[in-house]
């Protein structure tokens, strides 16, 4: 039921007290955690938060691709995990603040530093997850263009080559034909 469609719950909504409004407005946002925390982010946070918080998660990002890194035996398994649980946490974090920059900054930085090659042979029973990695990587890749298609010229000039290394890294690997189907561009 949306609220647009009726327009007398609308009405009468408007009519309530305040004092009823408030207790109905403080059950509903308690009911979603990303609003809770966007609402504690937008009224009780300022620009110093914004930067804790995105150098946390960078710390985070830079933890969980030094994990990948570190294992013995990392597999494209373990690769796909823990990129889109990374991934996730972007996300949520884009959720909460609402700034499209921070989130367009970490995408780059996880994506230009997870490790995407693996030498599995066909035989090997990791094979399938290299080309589910290679497709969700190239597809990350995707979106994130797509997000910085959409940045001011200038801002799009400072990172273009942050951008490039990504896109040069897609072309030096597998990942090189996943991307020629799908539509990449080589570098931008």
């Amino acid at each position: 039921m949306r609220l647009a469609e009726h327009k007398d719950l609308k009405a009468e909504i408007k009519s309530l007290p305040e004092k009823e409004k408030d207790k109905l407005l403080l059950r509903l946002i308690a009911k979603d955690k990303v609003l809770t925390e966007h609402l504690h982010f937008m009224l009780l946070e300022n620009e110093e938060d914004l930067n804790s918080r995105f150098q946390h998660l960078r710390e985070h990002i830079d933890e969980g691709i030094k994990e990948l890194n570190s294992a013995r035996k990392g597999s494209s398994k373990d690769i796909l995990l823990k990129i889109r649980k990374l991934s996730g946490s972007i996300s949520h974090h884009q959720k909460v603040t609402k700034n499209t920059m921070t989130e367009i900054e970490l995408r780059i930085h996880l994506l230009k530093d997870v490790p995407i090659d693996f030498k599995d042979g066909i035989f090997s029973p990791m094979y399938k997850f290299n080309e589910k990695l290679f497709i969700y990587y190239v597809k990350a890749v995707i979106a994130l263009l797509n997000k910085f298609k959409r940045l001011h010229e200038d801002i799009q000039f400072d990172m273009k080559v942050q951008v490039n290394v990504i896109l040069k890294k897609i072309y030096t690997h597998k990942t090189a034909v996943i991307a020629t189907e799908l539509g990449l561009p080589n570098e931008i």
